[in-house]
This record gives C-alpha cells, structure tokens and sequence, in this order.
C-alpha cells in the first residue's frame, strides 16, 4: 500500500474514532448534578421492561410515564410501572399526550378516569406538541379555552398545579405559555431552552441519553435549581 493510501486510510480511522468517541460522549452526557441535583426520565408510549432499581442506581430520582392520550388510548404499561416506582426510590409523575383533535373534557375524563389521586404524585404533566395522528390546527382562542378547561378538570382532580411540556413549534405558534400561567417542561437536546414566555420549571435536556435498566434511548430531563 502506498503512502497516500496509507494515510488516507490513517484519516478515516481516527474519522470514524472520533464519531464513536462522540456518540458515546452524547448517549452518556446529562447536565451536571452539581447546578441540577435533581434529574430524571420520562418515557414515550409502550416503553417496554425497565429496571426500575437500575434507573434509580444510575442517577434518576424521578419517573414521568405517559397514562394517556386523546380521548381513547390508555398505555398497557402505566399501572405497573406507577406501581414500582416508588418501591424503586423514585418519585413519580403521569403525562398526558394532548391531542388536538378532540375535546379537551372528553381528554380530561379519560385522565382523570385512569390516573389516581396519590398524595406523593408529582404534578400531572400536559404534552402539547403537534402529533402525526393530528393534522388539525385549531384557532389559537380555541385551544387556550380547551387547554384551561383541560386544566382545570385535571387540577381538580390531582389538587396539583399541572406542567405544560410544549414543544418550541408549538408554543411558537399558540403562544401557550404567554396565555397560561403554568410551570413549563422545555424541550431541547444539549443547551438551555429559551423559547418559552417564562422561564422553564423542568428542562428535557436529552432524548437520546442510554442508562442501564432501559432498552433504546431514554428522555432524560432535569428540574431548575
């Protein structure tokens, strides 16, 4: 082999070392626990077995679990998994995926229907993003006055101010977080969010994070100092 070969292929190796050795870097990173002690997970849909111990030993002092989206789906994992996490350590807390496509005290009902009121539940958590089973864009007056009645079922049931986790679309166009006066959940890989009217109460600070105990990547969100 020649030289230019031989140094080309010198540069594609250490090329290729360096995307693992960054990959790695980003799949391990989380903020740091001396500016947020506290920080945590949430988990999509249908996450599968986890080891809640394991989370726990791996530095997760919270677990937020989809309970419910829309109306209509409810996730085949929420009641056990809410049941083991406080054997696990770990406080807790429910989301709701908000769909726009249907009414919001038909969406409240299936909540609260699901969900139980526990005195050591962490505030109930809305995610309003735009979702691929949902192409309506309702007027910005109509989504506000269904999110608060949303919000007032919800808060009514849990007797705990909810979160509103909204993504930087979504509240880019709905300005959800200037109508209501709720702690927001932000969204954004690696670097602080901004994008929100106030500043954020809890930051998902990486989704694609891999902790022993969970299969695939993993949400990993930390709480304002």
């Amino acid at each position: 082999m020649g030289y230019g070969l031989l140094k080309a292929a010198g540069v594609l190796i250490g090329a290729g070392l360096l995307g693992i050795g960054g990959w790695s870097f980003a799949t391990g990173w989380h903020p740091a626990q001396s500016q947020y002690p506290l920080q945590g997970i949430d988990l999509n849909e249908n996450p599968g077995d986890i080891e809640w111990g394991t989370v726990r030993a791996r530095g997760a002092d919270f677990a937020y679990l989809v309970a419910t989206s829309g109306a209509d789906r409810r996730d085949p994992g929420f009641e056990a998994n809410w049941a083991a996490l406080p054997d696990a350590g770990l406080r807790r807390g429910a989301v709701h995926l908000y769909s726009l496509c249907q009414l919001a005290a038909d969406q409240a009902n299936a909540f609260n229907t699901f969900v139980p009121r526990t005195a050591d539940a962490l505030p109930a958590a809305i995610d309003i993003g735009f979702h691929d089973d949902c192409t309506a864009r309702p007027d910005r007056d109509v989504l506000i006055g269904e999110l608060r009645t949303f919000i007032r079922m919800v808060e009514s049931h849990t007797r705990k101010p909810v979160l509103l986790r909204l993504t930087k679309a979504v509240d880019a166009e709905y300005q959800v977080s200037a109508a209501i006066d709720r702690p927001v959940w932000a969204i954004a890989n690696l670097f602080p969010p901004a994008y929100a009217a106030h500043p954020w109460r809890m930051w998902r600070a990486s989704d694609i994070r891999r902790i022993d105990g969970i299969e695939g990547p993993v949400n990993w969100n930390v709480v304002a100092p």
